[in-house]
């Protein structure tokens, strides 16, 4: 893999990744809600179920997944259900969700296990991931070159760009806590962040598999 073909790879990721998504929003949320430590460890758990998808899509497994309506299927509505779940719970936190306290943890009640499990969960159950997999990978791969280097190289790439995106966007929303710190405010941040969880979990339904 040349590097000219590795800068437009970087340009190509990079573009993808920063785009507003379900793992963009949870950061967001994270940020202004919990901690940098809590966005750090969700920020970790996503870009692993990223190379779970990844290793999936270049092992032929995510083609068999995108080609067979069923188990594409599956997968899309587990997804999607879940991105109504979070939605959901976003709009049932109005009201009950404050913004941390950086010298109290108290407000803090969830393990860092479950906001692990929580942005893993949400990474794992999104097709979409492995159609860009699918899509992009085979027009960076060299041929001619050994294969395994270059997935680790695109793939460490993609999930370095993921890990510090998602913990930028996190500490954005954290600087901003002072401008939320207001329960009125907070509620719309809720209701706006809901709403798009559910949209987006709507939007997921609508997701075509790739066609042979």
């Amino acid at each position: 893999m040349s590097l000219d073909i590795f800068i437009m790879y970087f340009f190509v990721a990079f573009f993808y990744i920063i785009s507003p998504g379900p793992a963009i929003f949870l950061a967001i949320t994270n940020g202004l809600t919990k901690d940098m430590k809590t966005v750090a460890i969700s920020s970790f758990a996503n870009i692993l179920g990223l190379f779970i998808l990844s290793a999936i899509s270049i092992s032929g497994l995510g083609v068999i997944l995108t080609t067979s309506a069923t188990l594409f299927m599956v997968v899309k509505v587990i997804g999607a259900g879940y991105l109504l779940y979070l939605g959901i719970k976003q709009f049932r936190s109005i009201g009950s969700i404050k913004l941390i306290d950086e010298d109290n943890h108290k407000h803090n009640k969830r393990s860092s296990k479950e906001f692990f499990l929580e942005s893993f969960f949400l990474a794992v159950t999104n097709p979409k991931p492995i159609i860009f997999f699918i899509a992009l990978f085979p027009q960076f791969l060299t041929l001619e070159s050994a294969i395994l280097p270059q997935f680790f190289i695109l793939t460490g790439t993609f999930m370095f760009i993921s890990f510090f995106s998602l913990f930028g966007y996190g500490f954005i929303s954290k600087s901003a806590k002072r401008y939320f710190n207001d329960k009125n405010k907070m509620a719309w941040f809720h209701r706006i962040t809901g709403g798009l969880f559910i949209l987006m979990g709507l939007g997921l339904l609508q997701l075509k598999r790739i066609e042979n």
